[in-house]
């Protein structure tokens, strides 16, 4: 694997599928997805896994001579990713993470081994010897982290961002999509030669996608991920955007340009949202945040709070990766909860 500073783009074609095969349970709705571009990707699956592969990532180039087989991942969504494509026996050690996988692949994951609980140290990261560092976040990969990616590429090392967390001018998707959310998901099945895993992925995740009938009582929605002071919320191009969007509700930072945004309880209140999206992490639970919601006299009587109008997402989930379609459905259950 070789890794450069210069700037030629290969988009690596999403790979269509028929078979479905259902990876990370879920049902879910029909936003993001446009058949048009699923039908075109069709039938690019055996030249997209060939090597050498070229692919600029975040604005940097990175040739893969071969697929990586001692992998570090860094972030739940690369690691979730990698065991989703049954790429387990790649990851040499993960770090980072947000939470527990799900149950689906909780023992592929077992022995697995953690090298940090945060961002791990560049002497951390080397010491298993990668191939490949899988980074679920563009500052994964700094001096401070898992090493810069030129220091790290001198060393024969190669580094993949997930795309979605690419934050430069023409980089970052926006907004981000569920077509995006796929495609990146054929571009790893590329990285690691397994197209055929990322295809049957993709078909069962757009097959999924697709069965959900969104919510249509025109809802609006607060994606409340953390924040005492001052909320910090899902704005308007990444994924809390496109996961309410497909299911039915409509963002009140919708109008924001960018990912999330740091919004004051003032416009909390003037928003009114009719339903509140509660992110649930180990280090800041759906319940502390009901609690600091109805204590906050600036919220405790908005309506939404006074008649516990809460829809609850895991952590994982608020990052594109595997785990969004199942985020979609679940948002759509807990809603018909609520109507009952």
């Amino acid at each position: 694997m070789r890794t450069h500073a210069t700037r030629p783009l290969l988009a690596v074609a999403a790979l269509g599928a028929t078979a479905a095969v259902a990876l990370l349970a879920g049902c879910a709705g029909p936003a993001g997805v446009d058949p048009a571009a699923d039908s075109a990707a069709n039938g690019a699956g055996a030249a997209a896994s060939s090597y050498p592969l070229t692919i600029d990532n975040c604005g940097t180039e990175v040739t893969f001579d071969a697929a990586p087989e001692r992998v570090v991942t860094v972030k739940s969504s690369t690691l979730e990713l990698m065991l989703a494509l049954g790429l387990e026996d790649k990851v040499v050690g993960t770090a980072f993470s947000d939470g527990p996988v799900p149950a689906e692949v909780a023992d592929a994951a077992a022995d697995l081994e953690v090298l940090s609980d945060k961002v791990p140290s560049q002497e951390a990261t080397l010491a298993v010897e990668p191939d490949l560092i899988y980074a679920g976040w563009e500052s994964n990969l700094s001096a401070e982290g898992a090493g810069e990616r030129d220091s790290l590429a001198a060393l024969g090392v190669a580094s993949y961002v997930a795309p979605a967390a690419c934050k430069g001018e023409g980089y970052m998707p926006d907004p981000l999509t569920f077509d995006e959310v796929f495609r990146e998901f054929d571009e790893a099945g590329a990285i690691f030669g397994v197209p055929e895993r990322s295809a049957e992925l993709v078909a069962a995740q757009r097959a999924a996608l697709e069965a959900i009938a969104p919510s249509e009582d025109g809802l609006t929605a607060l994606w409340y991920s953390s924040g005492d002071d001052q909320p910090f919320v899902g704005a308007g191009i990444g994924a809390p955007q496109m996961i309410m969007e497909a299911a039915g509700l409509d963002n009140v930072a919708a109008d924001v340009h960018d990912t999330w945004t740091a919004m004051s309880w003032e416009a909390v209140v003037e928003a009114n949202p009719d339903v509140i999206v509660l992110v649930d992490a180990p280090w800041n639970t759906a319940d502390a945040k009901i609690a600091a919601l109805s204590s906050n006299p600036a919220t405790a009587a908005l309506p939404a709070v006074q008649g516990e109008r809460y829809v609850v997402v895991d952590f994982p989930s608020t990052e594109a990766g595997v785990r969004n379609v199942d985020a979609v459905a679940s948002i759509v259950e807990q809603l018909g909860a609520l109507e009952g």
